[in-house]
């Protein structure tokens, strides 16, 4: 999600890897690195790199429509809402089958 970001953010303003890794500081392959999202920057390179494209730090984290749809596509992978509803019992062993706990009831003395 940060690397697409500052991705779409620096093509918005117009600047090649190159450019915006002499602008910011950084070298070229680690933000590439970074949009292909095989780097996770610390919170100071987060803050730096958001600097460099005038930008606020929270612009880099913010989920755009792409990580929404994935996000979507996670946790209703068939577009059944009960998927997000599976226990991790039910993903070890998912022929088994599972049933809730039943509340206990504490007797009171």
């Amino acid at each position: 999600m940060v690397g697409r970001n500052v991705r779409r953010i620096r093509l918005e303003k117009r600047l090649t890897q190159e450019q915006f890794a002499e602008q910011s500081g950084f070298t070229q392959q680690y933000l590439s690195g970074l949009e292909r999202g095989r780097r996770n920057p610390t919170i100071v390179s987060l803050y730096e790199i958001a600097l460099a494209l005038g930008v606020e730090h929270v612009a880099l984290v913010i989920p755009d429509d792409e990580a929404v749809k994935e996000e979507g596509r996670r946790l209703k992978p068939d577009g059944n809402e009960m998927n997000v509803l599976r226990t991790h019992a039910q993903v070890r062993h998912p022929t088994k089958s599972v049933r809730p706990r039943a509340k206990q009831v504490r007797k009171e003395s």
